[in-house]
């Protein structure tokens, strides 16, 4: 073997003066090969004697090669060197043996060539979606935009040069093109996967039913692409079987499973979202995919199994569509151990499009915070074990029967009645903190007041983990033969999640210690068709939050990423993305690796919208200012004729002006909706088909909203949407932020309203002929020092700031002249 094919001349020569240094014993090292398998450098590992050296398993597990010399010059490897050589293969990792001159070599184990990622040409794709190229050739409506093809070239940029690309498209860019045909084209041409997480549904089924199959006529390719949702979305048969076989204990919902079990037999994907109507969530529990509950391939219905029919379909694909829940999902299996290279949630892969991605630090602390009740917990054990006029039942019972330590089950009847218990105390300790309030955070601050509320959730902690253990003890006394039993895998779902609760309640307790999260409590109300009779109405819910998510997101996507783009139509507060990135953790990827780019939209804006603040408004904190609302608001619909999307940051104060107006306006041709008279999609719906409609919202209607044509023509913003104060993870963001000497005010509350905001009026114009008026009834955009970034981050529009008649006088004849 030519040594000279596998070590440079530089590598050899630090080799041959370690071993001289260490008196021609032996020594340990390691190194990287570069794409033409040499190994143009080496690392010092250890150093042993004539015989033996030991080796430094940290550094061999990030490595190519590791390389030791034969002092004695034969080198053939002993039994102990082909047992390393056997480890370092698993990783793809090359064994090397040479003599102590560097002369001679003898490779035990070929090194993996490290991947040499195929570059996509930027102006070849930028041809496809430019005059005269495929797209031009396949749509009848085709009108090139310049801004559309930068954005592409940008983003093939950002592929090949392994770039973090925070990318802010305004709406009407098409900027779905301006990704999906960059990640089809790298993940063709390179045989990786390309994950695009979104933040909604809408969006995830655009791609998968319109904007993909156009894009695979377009680049003239095939492209193997899936929409994966979280398992627990699936329906799995064994545990569908095993509940329509206990029918009889459905009470009351026995047609409802009959149902699923029908369509079950035909649907092609298995996927709630299929079925022709919504299951309840205790039903649908009971029958979708848990991981704990799946028997692999010892399930009866492996090969017909949903879950593995779209993993096998994901193994194979190109682009993979998810949203950012599942993502994280992913993500935290990987930081837990599952690493990279394999498959975890996902497939592995090393390239991410984020759209939507002004909701990342959202989602992240969404996904990533962990919280209970009382009826979750009253789920879980009820499934275990229940007592009821002298009868047991429940997996526990079903457990014990094939259980050599049957006895232990004897005791649930003493522990539930114990975890019951326990439930109230930290439920009367709780409401006994939140007298007058709806929330409350547990630090220095109120931590002398949380004592008894403590001192309950040690109690439901000691109870929870003491039946937990007793399921545990039975379980494990099930013989192999019997764990295929449906109480066995049903009842590895609940002991995980009892798991989780205890160590969430475990935490509370130890909130001075976790400064990363926050530890907070929340009383909510049931909805009144949820109230039985003498029930207690109000429940509380116990929450850890994680203080900030930047980290997180840095460790676990930004370094562990090939590439990441990062795009959405409302990234910038004011002239920059600086809050945005830092929330994020993108900026902790360091400015090298990150490029940016603002793509303007191309609608008209400065001919087709108004901007209107009427200056006679009192100012929010003004005890008159909701009886303002409730004057102005009927004005401003009947100068629009109604097709009108309110939006408000208070659901009372929706409330209110919603009465009110209605009364107001009883002989108004159109519907005057509010938010909670219906399902958000059955309003959306309406509000979309009746030309005359008024909608009034809050928050889940200020972004995701697309109502084009002529039913939206007036978008009026009662307050500018800041947090409110008694958000208990703001504030300890806030308060954060204060101590290490900054301004939490134009830090966080400024920025995350700008962004809030520009939502907000982004639900207004949605093609390039819409026309309409965004109406803000808050003047301190305009008297305000901050009102300056709110107004920096609009669009280029007309803008009048004048008394309210002769704003509604102006939306008239701007609207229908």
């Amino acid at each position: 073997m030519e040594i000279s094919k596998y070590l440079s001349d530089s590598a050899r020569q630090t080799i041959k003066a370690a071993v001289k240094e260490a008196g021609g014993n032996e020594v340990f090292f390691t190194g990287d090969i570069t794409s033409n398998g040499l190994v143009e450098s080496v690392k010092i590992g250890s150093r042993g004697n004539s015989h033996t050296v030991p080796v430094n398993f940290h550094d061999a597990r990030n490595t190519s090669v590791l390389i030791h010399n034969h002092p004695s010059g034969n080198l053939l490897p002993s039994e102990a060197d082909l047992n390393v050589a056997a480890g370092a293969s698993e990783n793809g990792c090359g064994f090397y043996i040479i003599n102590n001159s560097a002369t001679e070599i003898y490779v035990v184990v070929e090194p993996v060539l490290p991947h040499v990622a195929k570059k996509v040409n930027e102006d070849e794709a930028g041809e496809y979606i430019s005059e005269g190229g495929p797209l031009s050739k396949i749509s009848d409506s085709f009108e090139e935009r310049p801004v559309q093809v930068e954005l592409l070239k940008q983003i093939v940029n950002a592929f090949n040069d392994d770039k973090i690309a925070v990318f802010e498209a305004g709406t009407g860019v098409g900027k779905s093109y301006s990704y999906l045909i960059p990640s089809a084209l790298w993940a063709l041409t390179n045989r990786e996967k390309v994950i695009i997480s979104t933040g909604t549904i809408n969006l995830q089924q655009q791609l998968c039913e319109k904007d993909v199959p156009a894009v695979e006529k377009i680049i003239g390719k095939k492209i193997k692409y899936v929409l994966m949702k979280g398992r627990q979305n699936y329906v799995c048969l064994r545990r569908l079987n095993d509940a329509a076989s206990i029918l009889d204990l459905f009470e009351g919902e026995g047609d409802e499973l009959k149902k699923i079990a029908e369509w079950a037999q035909s649907s092609p994907t298995g996927s709630r979202s299929d079925l022709s109507f919504m299951p309840t969530e205790n039903i649908w529990s009971k029958v979708n995919s848990e991981s704990d509950a799946c028997m692999g391939m010892r399930c009866p219905y492996h090969n017909d199994c949903f879950v593995m029919k779209v993993r096998k379909e994901a193994a194979g694909a190109n682009l993979i569509i998810v949203n950012h829940h599942l993502l994280f999902a992913d993500i935290e299996s990987r930081l837990s151990g599952a690493g990279y290279d394999d498959a975890a949630v996902l497939p592995p892969y090393r390239h991410i499009i984020f759209d939507e991605a002004h909701g990342i630090e959202n989602a992240a602390t969404s996904f990533f915070s962990e919280s209970v009740n009382r009826f979750k917990i009253n789920k879980l054990v009820n499934q275990m074990y229940r007592h009821r006029k002298n009868s047991e039942a429940g997996h526990l019972c079903s457990l014990a029967i094939l259980s050599a330590n049957e006895e232990k089950a004897g005791d649930a009847f003493e522990f539930t009645n114990k975890i019951k218990l326990a439930l109230t105390n930290v439920e009367i300790t709780a409401k006994d903190l939140l007298t007058n309030d709806y929330t409350m955070r547990l630090y220095e601050g109120t931590a002398r007041n949380f004592g008894p509320f403590l001192v309950a959730v040690g109690e439901l902690t000691r109870a929870l983990g003491a039946f937990a253990d007793l399921i545990r003890i039975v379980m494990e006394g099930v013989s192999d033969d019997d764990k295929d039993a449906p109480c066995y895998w049903e009842s590895k779902t609940i002991l995980r999640h009892l798991d989780s609760y205890v160590i969430l309640l475990k935490n509370f307790p130890m909130w001075d210690e976790k400064k990363d999260d926050v530890f907070w409590i929340q009383k909510k109300r049931l909805p009144p068709d949820m109230i039985r009779d003498g029930g207690d109405p109000e429940y509380v819910i116990l929450t850890q939050t994680p203080l900030d998510i930047s980290h997180l997101m840095n460790d676990g996507v930004f370094e562990q990423m090939s590439s990441v783009v990062c795009t959405s139509a409302t990234l910038k507060t004011g002239r920059d993305y600086s809050y945005w990135m830092r929330r994020t953790g993108v900026t902790l990827a360091g400015e090298d690796r990150i490029i940016k780019g603002e793509f303007p939209s191309p609608f008209p804006y400065n001919k087709n919208m108004l901007f209107a603040v009427p200056n006679d408004a009192p100012l929010p904190d003004n005890i008159q200012y909701q009886q303002y609302i409730e004057m102005a608001l009927p004005r401003l619909i009947q100068a629009a004729a109604g097709r009108t999307l309110v939006l408000f940051t208070s659901y009372e104060s929706l409330k209110s002006a919603h009465r009110t107006v209605v009364a107001c306006m009883r002989g108004f041709p159109g519907r005057i909706m509010k938010q909670g008279d219906d399902d958000n999609s059955k309003l959306l719906e309406a509000f979309k088909k009746e030309n005359e409609s008024v909608l009034f919202a809050t928050d889940s209607f200020w972004q995701g909203v697309d109502i084009p044509g002529e039913s939206l023509s007036q978008v009026i913003i009662v307050k500018l949407p800041f947090t409110v104060p008694n958000d208990p993870v703001f504030v300890a963001r806030a308060e954060a932020i204060e101590k290490r000497g900054g301004s939490s005010f134009m830090e966080l509350s400024v920025p995350e309203a700008v962004i809030k905001f520009r939502q907000g009026i982004g639900r207004l114009i949605r093609r390039s002929d819409d026309k309409g008026v965004v109406v803000v009834l808050d003047r301190r955009i305009y008297e305000k020092r901050y009102g300056s970034w709110f107004i920096a981050s609009m669009p280029e529009c007309k803008k009048v700031y004048e008394p309210l008649s002769d704003i509604t006088d102006r939306i008239n004849s701007f609207i229908f002249n």
